[in-house]
């Protein structure tokens, strides 16, 4: 891992920041960033004494916030996560951590709402749901953390609803505008027909996670598997399946038979948690194109993933 070790003279001992997190804060928020970066030390080692803390590497892999693992006083294992000043997604994590209250999810410990800072359980040993190794066996683990995540919509909230996210084919289209669009035409066109129909005529909307894939759902102590990193949002219950039928990527188009898999998984998780195959299988391609998107807006290069996925759920003929 390549790390920055940031000290100054106010501080007792030197914070750790990932490189890569670094170049990711400074590429989204340029200048801004690069001030809130320097002032990130400070904060952390606020956090730290303020939860009494020791604290130990940061994690290589932290993205858009950042996480280290810490130890409380009592020797309680836990996560500190600091999230960027205007990152709407932290704040979303936070509010559906706090309504998840630790029912199927991680819980949430200390919070400070004002400066985007939260003690989380820590999910220990944390192994990633394929390290079961057993297709059938991850879907029901899966299907089991959805029971018990899956909450009544809160009153007064203010997380977004997967309507919302479905502007992302807007979005889309106007960046290409000008440009050629690398995404198949046919597809993205009945994708967000799709998105649309599905987002016009839901079930029973309930806080969902929104991002349920392979590497957010962890082996733990408390329970035998939690939910990590949840997004929050508001939608139909068939909604949460599309990501977890898609991944983990790209491990799944490497199998023999990647259809017959997305298959088994459709009817799986219809039959477990009593969901309308058709929507699921509906949803599943919709994501699949918008996830597409959301790699292109964010930079990353590995869409292609996602629309070889959204090919072979497309070839899918879903029985009524």
């Amino acid at each position: 891992m390549s790390i920055l070790k940031i000290q100054n003279q106010k501080m007792k001992e030197s914070i750790i920041i990932p490189n890569e997190y670094v170049r990711k804060i400074e590429l989204m928020h340029g200048e801004e960033g690069k001030t809130w970066l320097e002032s990130l030390p400070e904060t952390v080692e606020e956090y730290a004494h303020k939860w009494s803390l020791k604290l130990g590497h940061p994690f290589p892999y932290a993205t858009f916030n950042y996480a280290v693992p810490a130890e409380k006083q009592d020797g309680t294992t836990v996560v500190l996560k600091i999230g960027y000043p205007t990152d709407r997604e932290f704040r979303s994590e936070l509010e559906a951590l706090k309504v998840f209250n630790g029912r199927g999810s991680i819980q949430l410990l200390e919070s400070d709402d004002d400066k985007n800072a939260i003690l989380i359980e820590r999910a220990i040993p944390g192994a990633p749901l394929t390290s079961v190794k057993n297709d059938e066996e991850e879907m029901s683990i899966a299907a089991t953390i959805m029971k018990n995540l899956w909450q009544p919509v809160p009153s007064g909230h203010q997380f977004h609803s997967v309507s919302d996210w479905g502007k992302g084919f807007e979005k889309m289209k106007e960046y290409f505008k000008e440009k050629p669009n690398p995404l198949p035409k046919e597809l993205v066109d009945k994708a967000e027909r799709l998105f649309t129909g599905l987002s016009a005529s839901q079930g029973e909307q309930v806080l969902l996670h929104g991002d349920l894939n392979h590497s957010n759902i962890l082996s733990a102590q408390r329970e035998p598997w939690l939910a990590i990193d949840p997004k929050g949002v508001i939608g139909e219950r068939e909604y949460e399946i599309g990501v977890l039928l898609r991944n983990p990527q790209p491990e799944l188009l490497r199998l023999p038979d990647p259809k017959e898999v997305l298959e088994r998984r459709i009817d799986q998780l219809a039959n477990e948690l009593n969901l309308d195959r058709e929507r699921t299988h509906g949803w599943g391609i919709a994501q699949a194109v918008l996830s597409a998107w959301w790699i292109i807006e964010d930079n990353g290069n590995d869409w292609e993933d996602a629309i070889a996925c959204a090919e072979i759920l497309n070839q899918i003929k879903i029985q009524t």
